[in-house]
């Protein structure tokens, strides 16, 4: 019997996902929220080489509460974006926006676990419509 060996990276992603797929929707949460549109930009730990930037309009009635965004370092471990504390304060104080910057927590790699963080910077704006 094959048996796979499942790293770090990929019980955490499991995990997250879990943690993701049992929160309620968006619209659920915070039913006065009417729309959401999301601008980041990812820049490598240097805080100044862009790796990749994107917009989108969040669909609230599938979105999670649990709102987060992978580290796009595809080594990272442990690490990811969770915005939904900044969501729910911006939507607690009826903010028409948000902003701010994340550093990524995670580990660089397998090989750095406990020793190296990863530190790629998320930039994000969360711009929010209300009913």
């Amino acid at each position: 019997m094959h048996r796979q060996n499942v790293g770090a990276r990929a019980v955490h992603r499991q995990q997250e996902g879990e943690r993701i797929r049992n929160s309620a929707s968006l619209a659920q949460k915070f039913p006065e929220l009417k729309a959401l549109t999301v601008n980041l930009a990812y820049y490598n730990s240097d805080r100044v080489t862009k790796s990749t930037q994107f917009k989108y309009t969040v669909n609230l009635n599938n979105a999670r509460s649990v709102f987060c965004f992978d580290c796009l370092n595809k080594e990272c471990v442990r690490g990811d974006f969770d915005l939904s504390e900044e969501l729910t304060n911006a939507v607690a104080a009826h903010r028409t926006t948000a902003a701010g910057e994340m550093s990524c927590q995670g580990w660089l790699s397998k090989d750095t676990i406990d020793t190296v963080h990863c530190h790629n910077i998320l930039r994000y704006k969360l711009s929010l419509d209300y009913k």
